[in-house]
Formats: structure tokens, sequence, C-alpha cells
């Protein structure tokens, strides 16, 4: 390589081996430089290999008065300073059109007005422009020297080559810093998207991911990388089914549709629901992945049918015709009942009512809810003894779609609809064993899962249960759970049966006079006497609802505005036995004594029984049905059975 001190003219006589020689130091001196580092180091390397004491690369973006700027410049001295100079006037103005400059000595007095090559001590001069492949001119490159400079045609091939080189570096700074701009705008773009995105592999590892997803399911920056996706999917198995399906077209290369799934949190494990897109790569091992949260329209929706169903129940408890605040009565024992349920009320106790059958149990639930903080929430009543054995839990506490045969659509039970509320047990005494167990949990925890779903539920909800069974009892027989018992005995209040309120019959009788003379359109304004005195004697095992019974059938029958009630309507009464008939027999193996012609000091219990073997005789045994026994005293076929076993009636065979 020549030394530093051999003039540009001494080389330029050894011809087209030098030049080869020569452009193969500046290659290997730049060879493996790139971009920016390139074009600084050219200058240098071309300075020092042909003796040239300023080398500059310039660019032709000029400004409003027409300069031109330095891109990169090298003088024998050290690294020059940016340089520009206006364009008018000066030597560079051929390259920019496109052509070699070349003016191997006296170009200062040839440009008189080139104040930088003046300043330079310029003397020989030579510009190649940087054509790009279309043949535009990107900007220049220029020699200056204090001593001529020679240009043989070889030297001006080499700088030719340089100068190409040269282009494709400016080319690629542009590139690159067109990329570096196009990827800051994008990822801000990503990071400040209001919609989740994620990089991940089909394995569902996460490789990147934007802020909105990172908030959304509750990621640290760190976390993302070691994050798999299918760790984040709930154990529902609607959702699980999907996930698995969508995974299976992705790593298989094909395009998803939308999917809806349930993802937890990974920092507090709370449900989010989304809706997924996916993108497979060409490279066949990742996805690109959006998601959009959709946790309000779910929770919204759920809440609707919660909604609805409270709505289509509590319509279906109007059009029962129940009357909450209509407890009729202002004897002692109701006085007592009443107090507690006055005293109870405004906690949020467990209570537990005891009662025969027809007593009022469920209208003094209704009284302890409308008294209490929770009455602007639904009161929801489950008869336990009316819920098919194998629905019972479905009843309770829902179902998932698909948790069992029949089970076509999700379910939302009892107790979340009393959510915020109280739920009403009647007939608590009649829960199968299993449904016990859970509904001891519910008691202790508030929480349960329903059926064929693994997601807890919480729910806020107070307690009332009802029963006609003794529950003590039950719990030394086995049938009832002791650590249930225990629960629901909070607050016990005994509902006295309606043969220990007679002073109440009066002042009921009248009340249901009133209500089935307006509902059947009849005139009675009126009680017989005698009537009236008859229904205060009777028993009434049937309790209040068996007295309804009988005054609207009474009112249906009624001639007149007074209402009479003829004995043959009150079965097993005294005035009933001094008829024209009297019982039958019992038959052999009834299990019970005859009590015909009975004295009027038989126990309640020898009454109770001698009126539903009446009643079972005339329906020939038969409990069930709309012409059962049962139906005709106003029971639960149940309680019917519970109490013929209690009273020891059974059918002779």
């Amino acid at each position: 390589m020549p030394d530093r001190d051999a003039s540009p003219s001494a080389l330029a006589d050894h011809g087209e081996a030098t030049e080869s020689l020569l452009l193969a130091g500046i290659v290997a001196a730049t060879a493996r430089l790139t971009g920016a580092e390139y074009l600084a180091a050219l200058p240098r390397a071309i300075s020092a290999t042909l003796g040239v004491r300023h080398v500059l690369i310039a660019r032709h973006e000029a400004d409003d008065d027409g300069r031109v700027v330095a891109r990169a410049a090298w003088s024998d001295a050290g690294t020059a300073r940016s340089l520009s100079w206006a364009v008018a006037g000066t030597p560079c103005a051929d390259a920019i059109a496109g052509s070699v400059a070349h003016h191997a000595a006296g170009v200062c007095d040839a440009f008189p007005r080139a104040e930088f090559l003046r300043a330079l001590g310029a003397d020989g001069y030579l510009a190649l422009p940087l054509l790009r492949p279309d043949g535009s001119v990107r900007g220049h490159l220029a020699l200056v020297h204090d001593a001529p400079l020679p240009a043989p045609a070889a030297r001006v091939r080499l700088l030719e080559f340089l100068a190409a080189r040269a282009v494709g570096e400016l080319e690629r700074i542009d590139v690159e810093r067109r990329l570096r701009e196009s990827e800051e705008t994008f990822r801000g773009l990503f990071e400040e998207a209001p919609i989740a995105y994620v990089y991940e592999e089909t394995s569902t590892r996460f490789v990147s991911a934007n802020r909105a997803f990172m908030d959304l399911l509750g990621l640290k920056p760190e976390e993302v990388p070691d994050t798999y996706g299918l760790s984040l999917v709930a154990p529902v198995p609607d959702t699980q089914e999907r996930v698995h399906e969508s995974l299976a077209a992705e790593q298989a290369g094909r395009e998803h549709g939308a999917i809806e799934i349930e993802l937890r949190r990974k920092d507090d494990g709370r449900p989010v629901f989304v809706q997924r897109w996916s993108r497979p790569e060409p490279d066949g091992r990742h996805t690109r992945t959006m998601i959009v949260d959709i946790t309000a329209r779910v929770l919204a929706e759920r809440e609707r049918t919660r909604l609805q169903q409270q709505n289509r129940y509590l319509r279906e408890e109007i059009e029962a015709g129940h009357h909450a605040s209509e407890i009729v009565g202002a004897s002692p024992a109701l006085r007592a009942v009443l107090e507690q349920v006055r005293q109870v009320a405004t906690t949020d106790a467990t209570v537990l009512l005891l009662g025969e059958t027809g007593t009022g149990k469920e209208l003094l639930a209704r009284a302890v809810h409308a008294a209490s903080p929770r009455k602007a929430g639904p009161l929801i009543k489950v008869n336990c003894a009316a819920l098919p054995s194998g629905l019972v839990e479905s009843e309770l506490f829902g179902h998932e779609r698909g948790a069992f045969t029949g089970a076509t659509e999700k379910r939302v039970g009892r107790f979340s609809l009393a959510d915020g509320g109280t739920i009403f047990l009647d007939e608590i005494g009649d829960l199968a064993a299993d449904v016990q167990a859970k509904l001891l949990r519910v008691l202790q925890e508030r929480t349960f899962e329903a059926v064929g779903s693994a997601k807890t539920q919480h729910v806020d909800v107070r307690v009332i249960a009802a029963t006609n069974r003794n529950l003590r009892q039950a719990v030394a027989d086995g049938s009832f759970r002791a650590d249930l018992f225990y629960r629901l005995n909070v607050f016990p209040i005994a509902v006295r049966s309606l043969a220990e309120r007679r002073d109440d019959v009066p002042l009921l009788v009248h009340y249901f006079v009133a209500r089935y003379a307006a509902k059947t359109g009849r005139q009675v304004t009126s009680v017989e006497p005698r009537t009236m005195q008859r229904l205060t004697d009777y028993s009434w095992p049937g309790n209040i609802r068996e007295l309804e019974n009988v005054v609207e059938r009474a009112v249906i029958l009624a001639r007149g505005p007074v209402l009479e009630v003829d004995p043959e309507m009150l079965p097993g009464s005294a005035s009933a036995a001094t008829g024209a008939r009297a019982p039958s027999a019992p038959e052999a193996g009834d299990g019970a004594p005859d009590l015909a012609g009975a004295p009027a000091t038989t126990s309640l219990a020898d009454r109770q029984r001698s009126h539903i073997l009446e009643v079972l005789r005339a329906t020939d045994w038969v409990i069930d049905g709309e012409q059962g026994a049962a139906r005709r005293l106003g029971l639960q076929p149940s309680t019917l059975r519970g109490r013929m076993k209690k009273l020891g009636i059974h059918r002779a065979r």
C-alpha cells in the first residue's frame, strides 16, 4: 500500500495493477463496517490510501438557500467539522447534475466564490456523483488536495466502485431510520392500544404483550415470557372445549373464528370474560392474538337472566295469591308468636318455624322478611317436599348446560335468586341426606357450586326454614343431620295449631267469608250463630288451610246473605257424629280404634286419626292426585304419609 506521503501524481503512473491494490486496501479497511460507521471510515481510508488531504461525502437534500451538507468528511489533520456550503459557484454543481467533476489544479482560481475550497487550500478537485440504481443522484464523493490531483481512468473506476457502495450505505441508513420510526410508531400504537394484543407460541407461551393485555389479565412485564395462556383459562367445561378446538386449528395453520371464553387474572384469580381472535404466523410456531374484554356484557346478561327468572318466580308467587301482611288473629298464642317475629326480624339470624301443616308458617316467614333490613330484596320460597328427589340440588343451587341429561340450558338456582334477600325452605325435614350436606355448607360459608360446575359462588342470603316434623326425633332416627339441625335451630318459633287458638276462629271465618264472597260474587254478609259455634268447637286437624277450604265451599253453596255450614262438612266433629250417619267401623288392620260415638273428651290425636281414616276410606285409600286424600285434607302427600305413620294408620292387606 502506498505510504502517506506519496503524491496523487506519483500514484497515477502505476496503472491498473496499482489501482487494484489501492482498492483492495480501502475495501479491507472498511469491509466489516456498514451504515454510518462505513460512511465515517470511508473518507479516512481514501485519504490514507490515495494521499489526498481532504475527502468528503455529501448528501443533496438542499435546504431553502440551496446548500448541501457533508454527510461524512475527513481531513488528514483529523475528522473535519460538519461542512455546509452553497452550491452556486462551486465545482460540485457538475456532480450534483450527475457528471464527474475534475479539476486537476487551480480549482480556487476557476471558482473564486467557493469559499470552503479556499479555506481548505484546495488546488486539485475530483467529485463523483453518488447514483441510485434508478440513475437519480443521492449525493457526491469529493476529493480535495492542496496540490495537483490527476484522475486517470483506472482511479475514477475505483472511486465509482466506492461511490456505489456509499450510496448503498446511505440507502441502508435511510431504510433503518424509517424502520425505527415505523417501529416506534407501531410500538406506541401497540402499547397504547385499548384492545389487548399478545404474540404467543402455539404452545400458548406468551412472547410479548401490550399494556392493555397485561392490565386485563393482571400480568407484570417480567411475567409475560414465563406465562402460558392455558394456565389462565377458567376450569369451565365449555371454555376448555372451545379453547382446545381453537388451539388445534392454530397448530394446523388454520385461522379460527372468534370465541368467547372465561379467563382468570394471574394476580388475584378474578374471572375475566373475553372474545378471542387469533391468526397463525407463516412459521407455524407463533400466533398473533387479540382479545376484547366483554366481562361487563357477560355479567349484565347473567344479571338480566337472574332478574328474569326472579321476576318469573315472583309473578308465580303473586298468581298463587299469597297475602304476606294478612295475618289474622288476636289470641294470646298468636300474639306471642308475632312478638317473636318482631324480635328476630331486625337481625340476620336463621329462623326455624315449627308447627303442623296449615298453621300459616309461610305467612310468618313473609312477615319476618317484610320487617327485616332485607325487605327490598327478594323472598324466594322452596317447597323441599314438592321437588323431585333428583332435581332438589339443581333447584337450590342451579346447574350448567349439559350437567345432566335434559339440562339443555344453564339454570340459576334458588339461592342465587335470593342473593341479597331471604330464602324460605319449607318442609326442610324432607331434604335428602346429600342435599342436607350442601345446605349445611351454604349456612356455614355462604358458598356453593352449581351442578356440573367447579366455580364456587358466594351468596348473601338469610335462611328461614319450616317443618311439620319433629326434627329432634329425626336427628335421633338418623334421617336428619344433627349439625344441620343445630345450624337451623338458631331462633325456633313454635307456631300453634288452630285448635290451640280457638279465639282466632271467628276472626278467620269473617276474613275468609269476605274474601271468597268478593271472589265468587256472592252476597254473604254474616255467619249464622250456630255455624260459628260449630266452627269454633271443631278441632281443625288441617288447621287454617282446612278452615279456609270449608269456608270457601260454604260460600259457594250459600243461598242467602247468612253463611251456614252443614255438620256433614266437618267430618269427625261432635255435630257430625250426632247426625243420621255414624262413621263406619275401622277396617281390620287400620291401626286405630273405632271412635264412633266417642265422648267429647277424646284426645286431639284420636280426633285427627279418626278424621284421616274417614277421608282415606272415602277415597279408597288413594293419597295422591286431584281426588286423593291429601288434596281433600289440604296436605302435601308426604305430609299425610308422615302423619299416618305417626298416628299408626295403615291399610290392611
